[in-house]
């Protein structure tokens, strides 16, 4: 047959009631079936041949919607594992990252929705590498135009072995003045091509615009494709650097074929064929060798028709299997994953632990005073059971000290905290948060561990606030600094961490003004309480009694005698501070605990604070990246032979 040119695309297209012929055959152009674009005359001489076969339709009518993905199959679980993993990743991955996981996706919808029963192989290679040369080879007739003029092929020109690939080849975006049908000779090996829609592309390097584009575009889409090199660009850098390298892992879909091997003499095409294997190997593609899934890597001329038996019986095999356009998908699913390696495979294990978790809440603890509070409360619990079993004119005079002092608790209580002491407070909670958040986004991805520090600064926005707040729902005077002073007077302070009110905290005094950690009222009265009061009002009384007996005596109301009303004096002198001492030594041990379980409470109010408004929306973040994750390992998932 002729060879097709570009002047010839343009005639004999579609003309009411004319013939269109198709390598011997000839179809009316009227009846819906397929053009070849032959010109008119030859479209004339062959239609004379009225016993000729005609051709069958291309567009097949029915439904073209196959599946090809097996039920049992790893790709469609990591289709679907990838379409959830961008979902998502939408709010923590900006649109460019994402961009060739949708590319993926949306092929592979489209790819799933055409033919099975074909197999879309593009010819590529160099200009003067023979790949059309090749091309008219394997389709037995001369389709594609070849010659010594460069570029000789301007468009993408495609073969087809059976009918039904139109959608194919729609997606493609070749018209129908480029589709051939192949000289089909009836052998074994024709047979074994049934389903194959061979491709034939433009140069890669052609010094016409737009050329490599199309080349791109193709080869982004067909399900393989057959790389032609010739003896003299095998090694040509930009082949392997703007194709075969970074389409290494496609080595399963890939054919590499040394072209012209007749101009070699002797064994220097098997030297040339081992140095691109090891070019290959250098790249990073996997040869099939010894079994191995990889590239098919051979030799052959064209010209000659050497080694083109072996492509074309190697050809059959691959289009039979009907695993090409899977192969292709899991491949791009790989290369799409290996790009987004970086932002969802972290460093180590990142996480909150329990570690972390408690040195947030001994931090919240330490901002909010919890140490202080509880010694501020084990202070008020002796000051307490100091009141029940004290002497009268010791309190008294503990009274009479501190109304003559000006830092009352009353006017502590009601002094406004310093302001170094606000920002103090306010600059520990957010240490603790920022500590916890950095101890989270440890090892995670940048944009997760991003997404993680965001979410604890938006949760501490209020938090100093919240802290306050929940000491009032308490019952509490407030969740502030506390600081206390051991004097008798009792001073203490007051400060708040939000800034919004005053917290009375660790006020100690005769007024029994109520201190952070303690949970309303005053602190619970001992039960040895009621014997301690009637001691010490027995020593009270003893010393009144006796005191009176020696007035009366001095006065002459009663019989001198000294000894007696004087010991019974000393009694109660003596008995008054013992049972105040004694008190005070029954008053340190449950003092202490009352304390420890204020400071303990306090603790944990804070903590619970901290929990609801940093640690868990923390653990949400972290929640979904994990989720995520799931779906990478998913995605990544090595894929075997019909997956």
């Amino acid at each position: 047959m002729t060879a097709v040119t570009d002047q010839d695309h343009g005639q004999g297209q579609g003309e009411a009631g004319g013939v269109v012929v198709c390598q011997g055959r000839h179809v009316p152009a009227s009846d819906g079936r397929w053009d070849d674009g032959l010109i008119a005359r030859r479209a004339a001489v062959l239609a004379k041949d009225p016993e000729g076969p005609e051709a069958a339709p291309d567009d097949d009518a029915r439904p073209q919607v196959e599946a090809y993905v097996r039920a049992g199959g790893l790709l469609r679980p990591r289709l679907d594992a990838l379409r959830e993993l961008v979902g998502l990743s939408r709010a923590r991955l900006d649109a460019t990252t994402l961009a060739e996981a949708g590319r993926v996706l949306d092929e592979a919808a489209a790819r799933q929705r055409l033919s099975s029963r074909h197999t879309v192989v593009a010819i590529a290679g160099a200009s003067g590498s023979g790949k059309s040369m090749l091309f008219n080879s394997l389709a037995g007739a001369q389709i594609s135009e070849t010659g010594l003029r460069r570029p000789t092929t301007a468009a993408p020109l495609a073969c087809s072995w059976t009918d039904g690939a139109a959608g194919l080849l729609d997606r493609l975006a070749i018209p129908g003045r480029l589709r051939r049908r192949p000289q089909q000779g009836g052998t074994e090996a024709d047979e074994a091509l049934q389903g194959l829609v061979l491709v034939d592309l433009p140069d890669h390097d052609s010094a016409a615009a737009g050329h490599r584009e199309q080349v791109d575009r193709v080869l982004a889409l067909v399900d393989a494709v057959i790389w032609v090199v010739d003896p003299e660009k095998y090694a040509d850098a930009a082949l392997h650097e703007w194709y075969l390298r970074p389409l290494a892992g496609h080595a399963e879909v890939t054919f590499v074929v040394l072209n012209q091997v007749d101009r070699l003499p002797g064994d220097a095409a098997d030297q040339v064929l081992d140095d691109l294997r090891r070019i290959l190997d250098e790249d990073g593609m996997a040869l099939g060798e010894h079994g191995e899934p990889g590239a098919t890597v051979l030799s052959l001329s064209a010209l000659t028709g050497e080694g083109v038996g072996e492509l074309r019986e190697l050809l059959g095999r691959f289009v039979q299997e009907r695993t090409a356009a899977a192969r292709r998908l899991s491949a791009d699913v790989d290369a799409a994953a290996a790009k987004l390696r970086t932002e969802y495979v972290a460093e180590g294990r990142p996480g909150l632990g329990e570690r972390a978790r408690e040195e947030f809440a001994d931090r919240l603890g330490e901002a909010v005073g919890a140490a202080a509070a509880g010694q501020a409360a084990e202070r008020e619990w002796r000051r307490n059971a100091g009141r029940a079993c004290g002497t009268p004119w010791l309190r008294l005079w503990r009274w009479y000290e501190t109304t003559r002092r000006p830092g009352s608790p009353d006017r502590a209580a009601a002094m406004p905290a310093p302001p170094e002491e606000q920002l103090t407070a306010r600059q520990r909670v957010e240490q603790a948060v920022r500590t916890v958040a950095n101890a989270a986004a440890d090892g995670l991805p940048g944009p997760w561990a991003q997404a993680v520090r965001e979410a604890a600064v938006h949760g501490a926005t209020g938090l100093p606030e919240a802290l306050d707040e929940l000491a009032e729902k308490a019952g509490t005077v407030g969740y502030g600094r506390a600081r206390g002073t051991d004097d008798d007077a009792g001073r203490g302070t007051a400060a708040t961490i939000g800034g919004g009110g005053v917290v009375a905290t660790g006020v100690a005094g005769a007024s029994g003004v109520a201190h952070s950690g303690r949970v309303g009222g005053k602190p619970p009265r001992p039960a040895w309480w009621p014997a301690a009061v009637l001691a010490q009002a027995s020593m009270t009384l003893l010393q009144i009694f006796g005191g009176l007996w020696l007035v009366g005596q001095i006065i002459g109301v009663i019989e001198p005698g000294l000894l007696t009303p004087a010991l019974v004096m000393v009694a109660g002198v003596i008995g008054g501070p013992l049972v105040e001492w004694s008190c005070a030594a029954a008053a340190r041990g449950p003092a202490r605990r009352y304390g420890q379980e204020a400071e303990w409470r306090l603790r944990q109010a804070a903590a619970a604070v901290g929990r609801a408004r940093v640690l868990d929306p923390v653990a949400a973040e972290l929640v979904r990246y994990r989720e995520v994750r799931e779906r990478y390992v998913t995605v990544t998932k090595i894929s075997t032979t019909g997956r």
